[in-house]
């Protein structure tokens, strides 16, 4: 299998020549001389217009600055957590309705999880936040943001489940079943936790999103990084320097999440590679 496996891998990519690494170094060295252009016509276009004063970026010598900005950060990674552990939740019960043997079953998960990949994540927070309490549904503030932003990303998760599901080999369910296992401890105790662990690298990938969709929490008011963010503008008159540093750690976090996610996958390949 593996020799199989170097064989396509050689069949697909061909290794370039000296003229075409030659170019590769030569287009790698003009976009930076790009970026680094760009970067500095930027910083001098703030330096013109006084975005570079210090009164601007002085606030973050201050500890207080930091814990208020810390106190939002683990606002919002509460939020994304939640998010993300009702969203597998509920995108395990959609990948069972779409994998189901009854065909209106299939018909609802297919329909639920086109919703939920269909419809924007806004819209189930405005949903949420103005029409579920005119019938009697009042959640709070926390749920107002997380219980949205899990729906969204379910179906996302559903479909990346359900292939997870179907890449296992079939015949590994039907030696299971012919040995007299139910289909369903067959599914649950061979099938899925192959398929989970297929696909656990691209569900960690989707945290990333899930983690940005919670900079919808202005909505809500609730005291997220963003809208911590927002009061530290208002305060002192610094949008450029304050959703900088907050871009810093959303791009660091995001990293972090995308790091792990490579991490799970090298994992899995490495456990391939053993057990051939």
């Amino acid at each position: 299998m593996k020799n199989a496996n170097s064989d396509i891998r050689r069949a697909l990519y061909e290794a370039p020549g000296p003229r075409a690494r030659r170019r590769i170094v030569i287009a790698t060295v003009l976009s930076l001389a790009a970026i680094a252009v760009l970067a500095a016509l930027i910083l001098r276009r703030f330096y013109v217009t006084g975005q570079l004063d210090r009164r601007y970026w002085s606030l973050f010598t201050s500890a207080s600055t930091w814990r208020f900005l810390g106190e939002g950060l683990w606002g919002t990674l509460k939020a994304a957590a939640a998010a993300g552990a009702v969203a597998y939740l509920f995108g395990l019960a959609l990948m069972l309705l779409r994998l189901s043997g009854t065909r209106a079953l299939r018909w609802i998960g297919a329909a639920l999880t086109e919703l939920s990949r269909g419809i924007p994540t806004l819209l189930f927070i405005y949903f949420f936040f103005l029409v579920a309490p005119k019938f009697g549904l009042k959640l709070p503030t926390f749920w107002k943001i997380a219980l949205p932003v899990a729906i969204s990303a379910s179906g996302t998760v559903a479909e990346v489940l359900r292939s997870g599901v179907n890449a296992v080999p079939k015949g590994q369910t039907e030696a299971a079943v012919s040995l007299g296992m139910r289909h369903s401890a067959v599914f649950f105790k061979i099938v899925f936790p192959q398929g989970f662990r297929f696909v656990l690298p691209a569900l960690i990938s989707e945290l990333v999103i899930v983690l940005k969709d919670t900079t919808f929490a202005y909505v809500v008011s609730y005291a997220d990084l963003m809208q911590n963010a927002r009061v530290l503008i208002s305060n002192y008159d610094a949008l450029l320097s304050v959703y900088l540093v907050v871009a810093l750690i959303y791009i660091l976090i995001n990293y972090l999440l995308n790091r792990l996610s490579v991490f799970a996958a090298n994992r899995r390949k490495r456990g391939e590679a053993f057990n051939e």
